[in-house]
């Protein structure tokens, strides 16, 4: 399959190196100002492929039919990339974003119609350079959830995935991919960032703990009323789980003075459960924490 990657952050270029590395075509989609920086291939450092250079190609906009878009900007940076990425240039091309949140869909059908492949990635990847990304978590988990037209092609691009070294699993819904990773990145991403350290040192903090467990539990029942089932305990192990110095991207936005997911990641939780009238004070105690809360 022919791919383009919408977004030169750590998680496209981690896609693209690996894809690129196993010799699939790839077009790397870049902002004019990273299109100048870039050197013309990716170098990766990541825990689960090695590390390997690859010439990658890159254009301002997508100038090419593909058979995969990926999506991979984050959510504030959404309307800008849509608008260097027709689907009058790839009309039969399927759109898998793998941003934070819920939200974003509904905007991308807009655009793409039903070619929709809604996505969710687990890992720890962050440019560092110009085509320089370094994947230090001990995981790269990727979930697909189709509409069920798509299916087939959901499979085809998770058994791609996994050909290069990605594991990639395709489910049965979007609801469970994408509250399912909300439900484990929401709390994650709201503990660190209200400390401003990895999730070591977070989970250190019995206060920031017991927010970050509440948090879970707040997600998976609003996520209930969305459709998505999900058994809080799963996630909260997941959560205590993980490695001590893994850091959220969310933090990593803050400390570096960007402007970090908030809306895409908390704001889904408290307007559902507004909605649906279910209390979810952990999540906007942490959000408020984050310092950001006009955001959402």
């Amino acid at each position: 399959m022919r791919h383009a990657i919408l977004g030169g952050g750590g998680v496209g270029l981690l896609i693209g190196g690996a894809l690129a590395q196993a010799g699939k075509p790839v077009l790397l989609v870049l902002r004019p100002a990273a299109l100048e920086e870039y050197p013309g291939g990716i170098h990766v450092e990541s825990v689960v492929l090695g590390e390997f250079d690859v010439d990658v190609p890159a254009s301002s906009r997508l100038d090419r039919p593909v058979d995969v878009l990926w999506i991979t900007v984050k959510a504030p940076q959404l309307d800008d990339a849509l608008s260097v990425a027709s689907p009058a240039v790839a009309p039969d091309a399927v759109a898998v974003p793998l941003l934070n949140g819920v939200d974003h869909v509904a905007r991308l059908r807009e655009v793409f119609g039903d070619l929709v492949i809604p996505g969710a990635i687990r890992v720890e990847s962050e440019r560092v350079g110009p085509g320089h990304v370094v994947q230090a978590s001990p995981f790269v988990s990727t979930d697909l959830g189709p509409p069920p037209a798509l299916r087939d092609r959901a499979e085809a691009i998770a058994a791609e995935m996994r050909e290069v070294g990605l594991a990639c699993t395709v489910r049965d819904g979007e609801a469970e991919v994408l509250w399912g990773k909300l439900a484990l990145l929401a709390p994650f991403a709201l503990g660190t960032s209200s400390v401003g350290e990895p999730i070591g040192p977070a989970r250190d903090d019995p206060e920031v703990r017991d927010l970050m467990q509440a948090a879970v539990r707040e997600v998976c029942a609003v996520a209930a009323t969305e459709g998505a089932p999900l058994h809080p305990d799963v996630f909260i192990q997941a959560l205590l789980g993980m490695p001590e110095d893994m850091r959220s991207s969310m933090q990593k936005d803050i400390a570096a003075g960007r402007e970090p997911e908030l809306d895409a990641i908390a704001g889904p939780v408290l307007r559902r459960g507004r909605e649906h009238g279910i209390a979810t004070p952990a999540v906007e105690e942490l959000a408020r924490r984050v310092g950001r809360t006009k955001t959402v």
